[in-house]
């Protein structure tokens, strides 16, 4: 069994934090993913690892087993790595026979072909399944809805079966966050459509149902749930309902007053800037508030939050003598007074 540098996939250190996980996640499955790879199997497979190697260390319990296994196998390869590595004392209770199982060999083991269709087995490697389980988040089989006529190994049965959740990730960007819509994501090779709901928050979760598992002898589909990542955005920051921001205003006008032009969110390009009145004298770091500029509000009709401008004052830097000479001035009257 091949041992898998998750961190090395991640191109984080082992010390990231979750933040820094995360965000390396983010950019990565946004590079590799298959809508942006088209037909493209080295980016789908790496797209998988990728996701392997996330749902190893974002989680606490995964990532504090799983470093304590890679501790252990760089200290068996700086004393020599003789003999073959003992993954036994990682895997799962009885895994010291392990061989990961294909979709066949559950198919057959466990008399039903709904696991044929379930991303959670054969969706990861060997070395994740051994060390975690079948691949499901769990170290035991999760439970089903339904399991009046079942054996302990889910055998089919007369007795209807309901199918699993499956659960995924689909990273969006702040705008979408804002605009919500219909948005294209592909399960298993199969391609459905979601629906953003406007205002979503970062790590809530949409119910896809009917796109789960199937269920047997007629039980119901399982629903598929979509985490929502959304990405960061390059000049805003979202606190809740708000956005915060800040803008560039040169000397003059932070002196004189005058109106600046300030780029947030909106419905399109045309109604995505706001113009600022600024007083004279303004300082810099003074924060001005667009109320109902900001975030949609989750589920409330025409309700947003508001967006905060912070105002920096940005030094000339092309002033001429003259202007040089006006400004010694005025800073020799503000000394004698």
């Amino acid at each position: 069994m091949d041992y898998k540098d998750y961190y090395k996939i991640l191109g984080v250190s082992p010390e990231a934090d979750d933040k820094t996980i995360k965000r390396a996640y983010r950019d990565l499955a946004k590079k590799y993913h298959p809508d942006q790879n088209p037909n493209d199997k080295s980016a789908e497979a790496k797209f998988k690892e990728v996701s392997e190697a996330y749902q190893a260390v974002s989680d606490p319990a995964k990532r504090r087993k799983y470093d304590s296994l890679r501790q252990d196998y760089e200290s068996w390869q700086r004393y020599g790595a003789r003999d073959s590595f003992d993954w036994s004392a990682w895997g799962q209770p009885g895994a010291e026979n392990y061989r990961a199982m294909s979709e066949e060999d559950l198919a057959r083991f466990f008399g039903s072909a709904a696991f044929e269709n379930d991303s959670s087995f054969g969706g990861f490697s060997d070395f994740f399944s051994m060390l975690f389980g079948f691949g499901n988040g769990n170290d035991k089989p999760r439970s089903r809805r339904n399991t009046v006529g079942e054996d302990f190994f889910g055998r089919r049965s007369a007795q209807p079966r309901d199918g699993y959740d499956l659960e995924g990730e689909i990273v969006i960007s702040l705008e979408e966050a804002y605009n919500g819509g219909p948005r294209r994501v592909e399960v298993n090779g199969k391609v459905l459509e979601a629906q953003i709901p406007q205002g979503v928050a970062d790590g809530a979760r949409i119910r896809l149902t009917g796109q789960g598992e199937p269920g047997s002898n007629g039980g119901r589909t399982g629903d598929l749930l979509l985490k929502i990542l959304i990405e960061e955005h390059p000049g805003l920051r979202r606190e809740g309902n708000h956005l915060r921001t800040t803008v560039d205003i040169d000397f003059y006008t932070a002196v004189l007053g005058g109106e600046i032009s300030v780029k947030g969110l909106g419905q399109s390009h045309a109604d995505n800037r706001f113009s600022i009145k600024i007083p004279p004298r303004t300082q810099s770091g003074k924060t001005f508030r667009l109320k109902g500029k900001g975030m949609p509000v989750l589920n409330k009709k025409n309700q947003y939050g508001d967006l905060y401008v912070q105002a920096v004052i940005a030094l000339p830097q092309d002033l001429s003598e003259a202007e040089v000479r006006k400004i010694r001035e005025l800073a020799q009257r503000f000394d004698r007074a």
